[in-house]
Protein backbone atom coordinates (compact mmCIF):
# COMPACT_ATOMS: atom_id res chain seq x y z
CA UNK A 1 0.00 0.00 0.00
CA UNK A 2 0.91 3.32 -0.83
CA UNK A 3 -0.71 4.99 2.48
CA UNK A 4 1.66 4.98 5.46
CA UNK A 5 0.86 6.27 9.32
CA UNK A 6 2.74 9.12 11.50
CA UNK A 7 1.34 8.78 15.44
CA UNK A 8 2.52 10.92 18.08
CA UNK A 9 0.99 8.70 20.50
CA UNK A 10 -1.44 11.41 21.41
CA UNK A 11 -2.83 11.76 25.31
CA UNK A 12 -6.51 13.12 25.41
CA UNK A 13 -8.38 14.68 27.94
CA UNK A 14 -8.56 12.55 30.81
CA UNK A 15 -6.39 10.03 29.95
CA UNK A 16 -2.96 9.49 31.22
CA UNK A 17 0.61 8.76 28.45
CA UNK A 18 0.15 4.95 29.72
CA UNK A 19 -2.76 4.66 27.35
CA UNK A 20 -1.29 6.88 25.57
CA UNK A 21 1.64 4.57 24.40
CA UNK A 22 -0.65 1.13 25.16
CA UNK A 23 -3.07 2.57 22.28
CA UNK A 24 -0.42 3.52 19.98
CA UNK A 25 1.14 0.21 19.99
CA UNK A 26 -2.56 -1.37 19.65
CA UNK A 27 -3.10 1.35 16.27
CA UNK A 28 0.40 -0.42 14.84
CA UNK A 29 -0.86 -3.70 15.14
CA UNK A 30 -3.96 -2.60 13.37
CA UNK A 31 -2.25 -0.98 10.99
CA UNK A 32 -0.56 -3.96 10.10
CA UNK A 33 -3.64 -5.79 9.40
CA UNK A 34 -4.81 -3.17 7.14
CA UNK A 35 -2.18 -3.17 4.71
CA UNK A 36 -0.30 0.09 6.01
CA UNK A 37 3.19 0.08 5.14
CA UNK A 38 4.80 1.88 7.67
CA UNK A 39 4.11 3.57 11.48
CA UNK A 40 6.08 6.30 12.30
CA UNK A 41 5.96 8.06 15.18
CA UNK A 42 6.85 11.44 16.28
CA UNK A 43 9.39 13.50 18.68
CA UNK A 44 8.01 16.20 20.36
CA UNK A 45 9.27 17.78 23.97
CA UNK A 46 7.10 19.17 26.65
CA UNK A 47 3.75 18.61 25.04
CA UNK A 48 1.25 17.54 27.91
CA UNK A 49 -0.89 16.26 24.98
CA UNK A 50 2.02 14.13 23.20
CA UNK A 51 3.41 11.03 24.56
CA UNK A 52 6.30 10.07 21.66
CA UNK A 53 9.02 11.70 23.67
CA UNK A 54 11.62 9.01 22.68
CA UNK A 55 11.05 7.85 19.42
CA UNK A 56 13.61 5.23 19.53
CA UNK A 57 12.12 3.54 23.11
CA UNK A 58 8.82 3.48 21.41
CA UNK A 59 9.80 2.22 17.81
CA UNK A 60 11.13 -0.93 20.36
CA UNK A 61 8.22 -1.44 21.60
CA UNK A 62 6.26 -1.27 18.65
CA UNK A 63 8.30 -3.26 16.82
CA UNK A 64 8.48 -5.97 19.57
CA UNK A 65 4.53 -6.02 18.85
CA UNK A 66 4.74 -5.96 15.71
CA UNK A 67 5.59 -8.84 13.12
CA UNK A 68 6.11 -6.75 9.51
CA UNK A 69 5.11 -3.23 9.14
CA UNK A 70 8.26 -1.03 8.91
CA UNK A 71 8.29 1.31 11.89
CA UNK A 72 10.47 4.24 12.21
CA UNK A 73 10.78 7.83 13.26
CA UNK A 74 8.88 10.76 11.68
CA UNK A 75 11.71 12.91 12.56
CA UNK A 76 14.24 12.42 15.48
CA UNK A 77 15.66 15.92 16.15
CA UNK A 78 19.21 16.25 15.29
CA UNK A 79 19.16 19.76 16.76
CA UNK A 80 19.89 18.93 20.22
CA UNK A 81 21.07 14.86 19.21
CA UNK A 82 24.08 13.62 18.47
CA UNK A 83 24.67 11.40 15.35
CA UNK A 84 26.40 8.96 17.60
CA UNK A 85 23.62 8.63 20.09
CA UNK A 86 20.90 8.25 17.08
CA UNK A 87 22.95 5.64 15.19
CA UNK A 88 23.48 3.50 18.53
CA UNK A 89 19.90 3.78 19.29
CA UNK A 90 18.74 2.99 16.09
CA UNK A 91 21.53 0.06 15.98
CA UNK A 92 20.07 -1.82 18.75
CA UNK A 93 16.49 -2.03 17.61
CA UNK A 94 17.41 -2.60 14.07
CA UNK A 95 19.64 -5.92 15.77
CA UNK A 96 15.92 -7.59 16.75
CA UNK A 97 14.32 -6.24 14.10
CA UNK A 98 16.53 -6.23 10.92
CA UNK A 99 15.35 -4.80 7.61
CA UNK A 100 12.31 -3.01 9.40
CA UNK A 101 13.42 -0.30 10.79
CA UNK A 102 13.55 4.02 9.21
CA UNK A 103 15.60 6.08 10.64
CA UNK A 104 13.62 9.95 9.73
CA UNK A 105 16.01 12.49 10.73
CA UNK A 106 14.51 16.25 11.38
CA UNK A 107 16.19 20.00 11.95
CA UNK A 108 13.33 20.66 13.86
CA UNK A 109 15.25 20.89 16.82
CA UNK A 110 17.73 23.33 15.16
CA UNK A 111 15.38 25.37 14.16
CA UNK A 112 13.35 25.63 18.01
CA UNK A 113 17.06 26.69 19.07
CA UNK A 114 17.05 29.20 16.51
CA UNK A 115 13.78 30.85 16.85
CA UNK A 116 14.30 30.77 20.96
CA UNK A 117 17.38 33.17 19.96
CA UNK A 118 15.38 35.56 18.55
CA UNK A 119 13.66 37.44 15.46
CA UNK A 120 15.52 36.30 12.37
CA UNK A 121 17.31 39.14 10.17
CA UNK A 122 14.07 41.02 7.99
CA UNK A 123 13.36 39.24 5.27
CA UNK A 124 10.86 39.07 2.70
CA UNK A 125 7.01 39.46 5.19
CA UNK A 126 5.44 35.94 5.68
CA UNK A 127 1.50 35.62 6.42
CA UNK A 128 0.38 37.83 3.67
CA UNK A 129 -0.23 35.76 0.58
CA UNK A 130 -3.17 34.73 -0.28
CA UNK A 131 -4.85 30.78 -0.17
CA UNK A 132 -3.77 29.10 -3.13
CA UNK A 133 -5.28 26.42 -5.40
CA UNK A 134 -3.10 24.46 -7.07
CA UNK A 135 -4.97 21.57 -9.33
CA UNK A 136 -7.33 21.10 -6.73
CA UNK A 137 -4.63 21.30 -3.77
CA UNK A 138 -5.15 24.11 -1.14
CA UNK A 139 -2.36 26.35 -0.38
CA UNK A 140 -2.90 28.74 2.25
CA UNK A 141 -0.41 31.27 3.17
CA UNK A 142 2.22 30.51 5.53
CA UNK A 143 2.37 30.38 9.14
CA UNK A 144 4.38 33.25 10.92
CA UNK A 145 6.18 31.14 13.44
CA UNK A 146 8.69 34.33 14.39
CA UNK A 147 6.03 35.49 16.35
CA UNK A 148 6.54 32.77 18.47
CA UNK A 149 10.72 34.19 18.75
CA UNK A 150 11.64 34.84 22.32
CA UNK A 151 8.74 33.10 24.07
CA UNK A 152 9.96 32.81 27.16
CA UNK A 153 8.69 29.56 27.73
CA UNK A 154 10.42 28.22 24.32
CA UNK A 155 13.26 30.10 25.24
CA UNK A 156 13.22 28.16 28.64
CA UNK A 157 12.77 24.33 26.84
CA UNK A 158 15.62 24.99 24.81
CA UNK A 159 17.72 25.75 27.52
CA UNK A 160 16.84 22.36 28.85
CA UNK A 161 17.19 19.93 25.25
CA UNK A 162 20.86 20.47 25.18
CA UNK A 163 24.24 20.16 27.73
CA UNK A 164 24.86 23.74 28.96
CA UNK A 165 27.17 25.64 26.80
CA UNK A 166 26.19 22.92 23.90
CA UNK A 167 26.23 23.68 20.38
CA UNK A 168 24.27 22.26 18.00
CA UNK A 169 26.59 21.48 14.37
CA UNK A 170 25.45 21.81 11.03
CA UNK A 171 22.58 20.02 9.62
CA UNK A 172 24.40 18.32 7.09
CA UNK A 173 27.57 17.48 9.14
CA UNK A 174 24.79 15.60 11.69
CA UNK A 175 23.94 13.49 8.38
CA UNK A 176 26.86 12.90 7.06
CA UNK A 177 28.10 11.66 10.65
CA UNK A 178 25.42 9.80 10.74
CA UNK A 179 25.95 7.68 7.53
CA UNK A 180 28.96 7.65 8.13
CA UNK A 181 28.61 5.45 11.55
CA UNK A 182 26.25 3.19 9.70
CA UNK A 183 27.88 2.41 6.54
CA UNK A 184 31.69 1.75 8.72
CA UNK A 185 33.34 4.81 7.00
CA UNK A 186 33.71 6.86 10.31
CA UNK A 187 36.90 6.75 11.94
CA UNK A 188 35.18 5.85 14.97
CA UNK A 189 32.76 3.28 15.01
CA UNK A 190 29.16 2.48 16.57
CA UNK A 191 28.31 -0.73 18.33
CA UNK A 192 25.61 -1.31 17.73
CA UNK A 193 24.58 0.59 14.79
CA UNK A 194 27.41 -0.19 12.53
CA UNK A 195 26.08 -2.22 9.19
CA UNK A 196 22.64 -1.87 10.32
CA UNK A 197 19.90 -2.65 7.95
CA UNK A 198 17.84 1.48 9.06
CA UNK A 199 16.53 2.85 6.04
CA UNK A 200 17.47 6.96 6.34
CA UNK A 201 14.83 9.22 5.54
CA UNK A 202 15.44 13.23 5.55
CA UNK A 203 12.46 14.65 6.85
CA UNK A 204 11.37 18.72 5.41
CA UNK A 205 8.60 21.38 5.82
CA UNK A 206 10.23 24.12 3.37
CA UNK A 207 12.39 24.06 0.37
CA UNK A 208 15.42 24.72 2.58
CA UNK A 209 18.56 22.65 3.90
CA UNK A 210 16.33 19.51 4.54
CA UNK A 211 15.72 19.22 1.40
CA UNK A 212 18.72 20.20 -0.21
CA UNK A 213 20.30 17.42 2.04
CA UNK A 214 18.18 14.69 1.11
CA UNK A 215 18.83 15.60 -2.88
CA UNK A 216 22.33 15.88 -2.67
CA UNK A 217 22.42 12.57 -0.53
CA UNK A 218 20.28 10.93 -2.96
CA UNK A 219 18.03 9.99 0.28
CA UNK A 220 14.27 9.52 0.58
CA UNK A 221 12.50 12.86 1.84
CA UNK A 222 9.64 12.93 3.77
CA UNK A 223 7.51 16.77 3.12
CA UNK A 224 4.96 18.09 5.78
CA UNK A 225 1.94 18.64 3.84
CA UNK A 226 -0.20 18.64 7.51
CA UNK A 227 2.53 20.87 9.40
CA UNK A 228 3.37 23.39 6.68
CA UNK A 229 0.89 22.89 4.09
CA UNK A 230 2.03 26.70 2.19
CA UNK A 231 5.90 25.01 1.67
CA UNK A 232 4.86 21.56 0.34
CA UNK A 233 5.31 21.98 -3.01
CA UNK A 234 8.21 23.63 -2.55
CA UNK A 235 10.26 21.44 -0.46
CA UNK A 236 9.44 18.75 -2.94
CA UNK A 237 10.41 20.68 -5.87
CA UNK A 238 13.81 21.60 -4.03
CA UNK A 239 14.50 18.09 -2.87
CA UNK A 240 13.69 16.74 -6.85
CA UNK A 241 16.24 19.53 -7.80
CA UNK A 242 19.39 18.89 -5.80
CA UNK A 243 18.85 15.08 -6.31
CA UNK A 244 21.54 12.23 -6.94
CA UNK A 245 21.36 9.07 -7.49
CA UNK A 246 22.97 7.04 -4.38
CA UNK A 247 22.97 3.21 -3.67
CA UNK A 248 20.20 3.49 -1.42
CA UNK A 249 18.26 5.72 -4.75
CA UNK A 250 18.44 5.39 -8.41
CA UNK A 251 15.81 8.10 -8.17
CA UNK A 252 13.81 10.76 -6.20
CA UNK A 253 11.79 9.16 -3.22
CA UNK A 254 8.68 11.72 -2.09
CA UNK A 255 6.72 11.00 0.61
CA UNK A 256 3.93 13.67 1.65
CA UNK A 257 2.51 13.73 5.43
CA UNK A 258 -1.36 14.91 5.59
CA UNK A 259 -3.80 14.92 8.54
CA UNK A 260 -7.02 13.21 7.79
CA UNK A 261 -10.17 11.77 10.30
CA UNK A 262 -12.29 9.22 8.67
CA UNK A 263 -15.89 8.03 9.77
CA UNK A 264 -18.90 6.71 7.99
CA UNK A 265 -20.73 10.00 7.74
CA UNK A 266 -19.16 13.20 6.73
CA UNK A 267 -20.98 15.04 10.41
CA UNK A 268 -19.36 11.95 12.62
CA UNK A 269 -16.34 13.31 11.34
CA UNK A 270 -16.96 16.81 11.43
CA UNK A 271 -17.80 16.33 15.06
CA UNK A 272 -14.61 13.85 15.58
CA UNK A 273 -12.37 16.47 14.03
CA UNK A 274 -13.73 19.52 16.44
CA UNK A 275 -11.16 19.44 18.97
CA UNK A 276 -8.18 19.47 16.37
CA UNK A 277 -8.86 23.78 15.98
CA UNK A 278 -8.05 23.82 19.73
CA UNK A 279 -5.55 21.66 19.77
CA UNK A 280 -3.97 23.29 16.89
CA UNK A 281 -3.98 26.56 18.92
CA UNK A 282 -1.86 25.24 21.70
CA UNK A 283 0.85 24.47 20.11
CA UNK A 284 0.79 27.82 18.00
CA UNK A 285 0.31 30.12 21.23
CA UNK A 286 3.87 28.23 22.98
CA UNK A 287 1.72 26.06 25.45
CA UNK A 288 3.07 22.90 23.68
CA UNK A 289 0.52 20.32 22.95
CA UNK A 290 -2.64 20.04 25.30
CA UNK A 291 -4.41 16.85 26.37
CA UNK A 292 -6.46 16.53 23.44
CA UNK A 293 -9.72 17.69 23.86
CA UNK A 294 -13.02 16.13 23.62
CA UNK A 295 -16.04 17.50 20.92
CA UNK A 296 -17.45 18.73 23.86
CA UNK A 297 -14.68 20.54 25.72
CA UNK A 298 -13.76 22.11 22.43
CA UNK A 299 -17.04 23.35 21.65
CA UNK A 300 -16.92 25.12 24.62
CA UNK A 301 -14.22 27.65 23.87
CA UNK A 302 -14.90 30.85 23.20
CA UNK A 303 -13.19 31.96 19.68
CA UNK A 304 -11.44 34.99 18.83
CA UNK A 305 -11.10 36.23 15.01
CA UNK A 306 -7.77 36.15 16.00
CA UNK A 307 -7.38 32.68 17.54
CA UNK A 308 -9.07 31.09 14.38
CA UNK A 309 -6.80 32.73 12.13
CA UNK A 310 -3.94 31.64 13.80
CA UNK A 311 -4.89 27.67 13.08
CA UNK A 312 -6.52 28.44 9.59
CA UNK A 313 -3.98 26.86 7.33
CA UNK A 314 -4.01 23.78 9.24
CA UNK A 315 -7.68 23.63 9.76
CA UNK A 316 -8.31 23.82 6.20
CA UNK A 317 -5.98 21.95 5.27
CA UNK A 318 -7.00 18.90 7.26
CA UNK A 319 -8.53 15.78 5.27
CA UNK A 320 -11.72 15.90 6.75
CA UNK A 321 -15.32 13.19 6.33
CA UNK A 322 -16.38 9.78 4.22
CA UNK A 323 -14.17 7.53 3.80
CA UNK A 324 -14.14 8.10 -0.24
CA UNK A 325 -14.46 11.68 0.42
CA UNK A 326 -11.06 11.82 2.11
CA UNK A 327 -9.59 9.23 -0.20
CA UNK A 328 -9.79 11.27 -3.30
CA UNK A 329 -8.95 14.68 -1.63
CA UNK A 330 -6.07 12.17 -0.68
CA UNK A 331 -5.34 11.22 -3.80
CA UNK A 332 -5.49 15.10 -5.11
CA UNK A 333 -2.66 15.55 -2.35
CA UNK A 334 -0.44 13.19 -4.23
CA UNK A 335 -1.20 13.96 -7.72
CA UNK A 336 -0.19 17.30 -7.09
CA UNK A 337 3.20 16.63 -5.25
CA UNK A 338 3.81 14.01 -7.38
CA UNK A 339 4.17 11.97 -3.83
CA UNK A 340 5.40 7.81 -4.29
CA UNK A 341 3.54 7.45 -0.58
CA UNK A 342 1.34 9.50 1.95
CA UNK A 343 1.71 9.40 5.60
CA UNK A 344 -1.21 9.55 7.41
CA UNK A 345 -1.80 11.21 11.18
CA UNK A 346 -5.24 10.97 12.79
CA UNK A 347 -5.86 12.42 16.13
CA UNK A 348 -9.22 11.55 17.69
CA UNK A 349 -10.27 11.98 21.66
CA UNK A 350 -11.35 8.07 21.71
CA UNK A 351 -8.83 5.72 20.43
CA UNK A 352 -11.82 3.70 18.75
CA UNK A 353 -12.70 6.23 16.38
CA UNK A 354 -9.11 6.87 15.52
CA UNK A 355 -8.55 2.81 14.81
CA UNK A 356 -11.69 3.01 12.80
CA UNK A 357 -10.40 5.97 10.88
CA UNK A 358 -7.84 4.18 9.72
CA UNK A 359 -9.42 1.02 8.75
CA UNK A 360 -11.94 2.86 6.93
CA UNK A 361 -9.33 4.81 4.86
CA UNK A 362 -7.07 1.72 4.15
CA UNK A 363 -10.32 0.07 2.56
CA UNK A 364 -11.57 2.91 0.49
CA UNK A 365 -7.75 3.10 -0.60
CA UNK A 366 -7.76 0.01 -1.49
CA UNK A 367 -10.99 0.06 -3.52
CA UNK A 368 -10.02 2.85 -5.33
Amino acid sequence: MTLSILDLAPITSGHTAADALRNAIDLARRAEEYGYRRYWVAEHHFAPGVASSAPAVLIALVAAATRTIRVGSGAVQLGHRTPLSVVEEFGLVDALHPGRIDLGLGRSGQRRAELAAGPAPAGPATGTRADRVVDGLLIPPPFDWSRLAGHPQLVHQASLLQQPGAETPDFAGQVDDVLAFLNGTHRAHAVPGEGADAQVWILGSSGGQSAQVAGERGLPFAANYHVSPSHVLEAVEAYRAAFKPSAELAEPYVLVSADAVVADDEARARKLAEPYALWVRSIRTGAGAIPYPTPEEAAAHTWTAADRELVRDRVDTQFVGTPRAVAERLRVLRRVTGADELLVTTITHDHTDRVRSYELLAEAWDRQ
